[in-house]
């Protein structure tokens, strides 16, 4: 039987037990996705869950790259609200 990499808490894997996680690659958002998210965040910075699972199965993604994605508008709206 092949030897599995060990699972690290986060969920993610390590090579050997050592050295750096080996993370997802970075989402890519459609200009159509990006228009509909930036829509929504001008409607409201913060959706339920429901209006979560909605807005993921409309635009193809899954609901945790939709929190993120909000996450981290509301992040980058702050810093620029920030310095004025």
């Amino acid at each position: 039987e092949p030897e599995k990499p060990p699972a690290v808490p986060s969920g993610e894997l390590r090579l050997g037990g050592k050295g750096k996680k080996l993370r997802k690659p970075r989402t890519i958002y459609s200009s159509v996705q990006l228009q509909a998210l930036n829509q929504r965040f001008q409607q409201t910075q913060y959706l339920a869950l429901p209006e979560r699972a909605e807005l993921a199965a409309q635009l193809g993604l899954t609901q945790t790259q939709v929190k993120i994605w909000f996450q981290n508008k509301r992040s980058k709206y702050k810093k620029i609200m920030k310095q004025g």
